[in-house]
């Protein structure tokens, strides 16, 4: 039986019309693969937290530097200068505490977050995500937000201890809150020139001396055991541009009354100068390397 005309007319363009509707189905399912999962540098940078997270919980001795190290200069500085820098331990807790709260996030993780980074490293752990469609700056964004879980824990170890001892906020729990927000967030900011310093180095007694050192001048160099006033005209005059001394006069004011917005805009300020300073520089680093 022969076919009409027609019915080929028919079969031909039915044809094109089927594989249009094929292509355009196939469009859409990568189109819904492709938006199924957004944010991959958001979604792998969390899961190499958890991963580095995992790391701390099997081997807990990591955290002893975020802990102990903050709660020794806080009973140390109180019972040795207190009596007489303010005439009191009590009196000098409460001045002191503020800038032990922005030591804390400042000191605590510097180092590990360093020797994680370099030990990875060595062990060809970051080779093998090479391999994954793993975002390459997601694998320092991993390591530098485990340490902020870690900078909560330190933190909240700190008020207990200021507690015990006898330190008590004289503002509200928001501001309380926004205080340690702010330490953690500049902490966060700052660590990320140890990051920089393991991509360079990728040594770990030089990566734990340089992060361990480094922080001092900022933190020591401000009015955090005495008043500024009380300094030589050259350390008075670092204290001024330090922004470690914002950040401290930020926490007292959040904590204790005072001046609050200029000293909390200089923190804010200088943690996004830290991050897209450091950060950038840490991350082209680490791409050149691989």
């Amino acid at each position: 039986m022969t076919s009409t005309p027609e019915s080929s007319v028919r079969t031909v363009s039915s044809a094109p019309s089927s594989s249009v509707s094929s292509a355009s189905g196939g469009d859409g399912d990568r189109a819904t693969a492709g938006t199924a999962r957004p944010w991959p540098l958001v979604r792998h940078s969390l899961a190499l937290a958890g991963r580095s997270l995992t790391k701390t919980r099997r081997n807990p001795g990591v955290l002893l530097d975020a802990l102990i190290l903050p709660v020794i200069f806080l009973v140390l500085f109180v019972y040795l200068f207190g009596g007489a820098v303010a005439g009191s331990t009590r009196e000098y807790l409460q001045y002191l505490f503020p800038g032990i709260l922005v030591l804390t996030t400042v000191l605590a993780g510097q180092v590990s977050t360093g020797l994680s980074i370099v030990t990875d490293m060595k062990k060809g752990v970051f080779d093998r995500f090479r391999s994954m469609p793993v975002p390459r700056a997601a694998l320092l964004v991993g390591s530098v937000l485990a340490d902020a879980i870690r900078y909560v824990i330190a933190v909240v170890v700190l008020f207990g201890v200021g507690y015990l001892l006898g330190f008590r906020v004289e503002t509200d729990l928001a501001s309380a809150l926004a205080a340690t927000a702010l330490a953690i967030g500049f902490g966060f900011s700052l660590s990320w020139l140890t990051v920089l310093v393991a991509v360079l180095l990728r040594d770990e007694t030089m990566v734990s001396t340089v992060g361990f050192l480094l922080p001092f001048p900022l933190v020591f160099g401000t009015g955090m055991a005495a008043p500024a006033e009380t300094m030589p005209g050259w350390l008075r005059a670092w204290a001024d541009v330090n922004p470690v001394s914002h950040a401290i006069e930020a926490s007292q004011g959040l904590l204790l009354g005072g001046p609050v917005a200029g000293p909390v805009g200089m923190t804010l300020l200088w943690g996004g100068v830290f991050l897209a300073v450091f950060g950038t520089a840490a991350i082209t680093a680490y791409r050149r390397l691989i």
